[in-house]
């Protein structure tokens, strides 16, 4: 450019930048502020309570918790689960202000000692995971019991229902190459990936490990659980137990008038029932407020299922979206009301019902002390595993012949919800995300899993890819620009399915 200077052009570029920067920030609140408008014009005269229990408490619990499953469930350095894993429920500058956590591996058990000298207890209990006690107290409320897998040896089956893969040429239309590239991408150091899995058309083309970590390692899943419950769901619908149409038949909404008669299941799924509680992810939330409801469902050692279905109405059903853990909670005592309604074991009907149709062994499924599977984001599994549950949506629910969810259940989980899409956030459809807003380097068909701390398993049907992306939470800034570079190269690398 004639007459101006490397620095002049250098000054001009930073400021365009800021500018630019400024305006996107004004456009988000605006955003917010317009979110927060509209969920004002539909709220009913309804009282919030929060949850009882100072911060810290809640804290505690759920540093046991994270540090009883990365020892006794993944088989985690404890020092190292201590400084990188876990930082939803036990945020890592609270861990300074706690006792170092005091694992017990005869008890397998985890103690960590508040201020005050009270101390939070978790504990893992056979194949129910890891569960938060009640201060005060030493065991669960519920009996625990072993769920083994019946799936077929999987050092002799092939994939996807064993763990041979065969070597071979790459597909046709596929640049492995590219592929080669979007491994290296998603292992950004700095992201600390632990597991990157790429399935096409039902065959690995592509997997990573990180140190010490196995195919058959079972990672903290977090909010990619709440897929999983959903899938639980679509398998009672398939079976006719329920529809997406019909209300909900919570218990505790059974009296007459009560206007959470109103709520249907699908309204459950798409995260759009409207009870009131409060989460971090609402547009309004205040982090100086009381400790929030949505993260009380993992660190209260409360009947999780008893506290979702007694929160009031703060807006009726389909009309707001909002990503809040009552609904996958309360999709789970659903699943658990129809279970046990025909006389079937809970704890090891997800084994029987799907992960020993699909080969799957390594899941976790953690419960509150009263044996409610926590699956909002309580959970641990391999990044195999993981991938097999995005190959049977790819497969619109059909494995090895048998229809497992209903017909075009894929399909719902996939779309837009309603109500997160009048709130103008096409982003959130079934109890999975959705790329409606193109954030994602992919095509808009693409819909997702989601963990706090970068967990995600992508599922793009249009190139019939799953990919599954599974890392420590020390990484999660840099695993989200590590994992949306890894899929853009992925999407170019795979040509489209006909």
């Amino acid at each position: 450019m004639p007459g101006v200077t490397k620095t002049a052009l250098a000054v001009s570029v930073l400021v365009f930048g800021l500018v630019a920067a400024g305006i996107e920030a004004q456009d988000r609140e605006a955003a917010r502020l317009a979110l927060i408008a509209r969920g004002k014009s539909f709220e009913l005269p309804t009282t919030y309570v929060p949850p009882p229990g100072e911060k810290i408490e809640h804290y505690a619990s759920g540093y046991a918790k994270i540090m009883c499953t990365a020892v006794f469930v993944t088989g985690l350095d404890p020092a190292f689960a201590a400084e990188n894993v876990g930082y939803f429920t036990a945020p890592y500058e609270e861990r300074a202000k706690l006792g170092t956590p005091k694992i017990d591996r005869q008890k397998q058990t985890v103690e960590v000692t508040m201020p005050n000298g009270t101390v939070r207890v978790a504990k893992h209990v056979a194949s129910q995971g890891c569960v938060t006690l009640p201060a005060g107290k030493t065991d669960v409320f519920f009996k625990p019991s072993i769920v083994t897998p019946k799936v077929p040896d999987p050092k002799t089956t092939p994939w996807p229902m064993g763990d041979v893969v065969p070597d071979g040429p790459a597909p046709s239309g596929v640049d492995m190459a590219k592929v080669r590239a979007a491994i290296e991408a998603a292992f950004d150091p700095a992201a600390m990936t632990g597991v990157f899995v790429v399935t096409y058309k039902g065959r690995i083309i592509a997997e990573r490990y990180g140190e010490n970590i196995a195919p058959t390692t079972a990672l903290e899943s977090w909010s990619m659980g709440k897929s999983l419950s959903g899938t639980l769901m679509g398998i009672l619908i398939k079976q006719g137990v329920y529809t997406l149409d019909q209300p909900a038949p919570i218990p505790e909404w059974q009296t007459a008038g009560d206007p959470r008669q109103k709520i249907r299941i699908r309204d459950i799924l798409n995260m759009s029932s409207g009870l009131r509680i409060v989460a971090p992810q609402d547009p309004g939330y205040d982090a100086s407020g009381p400790y929030p409801d949505h993260l009380y469902y993992y660190t209260g050692s409360i009947d999780s299922f008893k506290y979702a279905a007694t929160r009031p109405q703060q807006w009726p059903p389909a009309t707001v979206g909002r990503y809040r853990n009552t609904d996958p909670v309360l999709t789970n005592y659903l699943v658990r009301m129809a279970v046990e309604k025909r006389g079937e074991d809970y704890h090891s009907w997800p084994q029987r019902a799907l992960f020993d149709k699909l080969g799957i062994r390594t899941f976790v499924l953690d419960t509150d002390p009263y044996g409610n599977f926590l699956t909002h984001g309580y959970e641990s599994a391999s990044g195999r595993d993981w991938a097999r549950i995005a190959n049977l949506y790819l497969q619109d629910g059909v494995w090895n012949g048998e229809r497992i969810l209903p017909e075009g259940y894929a399909k719902f989980v996939g779309t837009l919800a309603p109500a997160w899409l009048a709130d103008n956030r096409p982003q959130y459809g079934g109890l999975f995300w959705v790329n409606g807003d193109g954030a994602w380097p992919a095509p808009r068909d693409m819909y997702f899993m989601s963990g706090v701390g970068g967990q995600q398993v992508m599922i793009i049907p249009s190139h019939q890819l799953a990919v599954v992306r599974l890392g420590h939470y020390k990484g999660v800034q840099a695993a989200g620009r590590a994992t949306r570079r890894a899929v853009g190269m992925l999407v170019e690398a795979v040509q489209p399915v006909q």
